[in-house]
């Protein structure tokens, strides 16, 4: 909990505006795919390019992939509630 609380604290203003758009209950829509990206580099994630649209995340040891969204530069409301689970899975919450 604390390498949370120091990480947090060293995120900027937008950077903790969107950790809580993507904790906000119920879960919202418009939240741009490449602030999510930006957030997780803040956060110290590392991110590798798959096929296709797919973008592999690593962080605090647990891995995940997602799909960019296509079409659009939002994520929708599936793809937030499956990144809230990862990082709560990582410990970020």
């Amino acid at each position: 909990m604390i390498l949370y609380i120091s990480i947090v604290m060293n995120l900027s203003k937008k950077h903790k505006k969107i950790l809580d758009d993507i904790f906000h209950e119920p879960t919202r829509s418009g939240v741009k795919w490449s602030d999510i990206e930006n957030l997780l580099i803040a956060l110290g994630a590392e991110l590798s390019e798959g096929k296709g649209s797919r973008v592999r995340i690593y962080l605090n040891g647990v891995r995940a992939v997602f799909h960019r969204p296509h079409r659009r530069k939002e994520t929708d409301k599936g793809a937030l509630r499956s990144m809230r689970r990862f990082l709560n899975e990582a410990g970020v919450n």
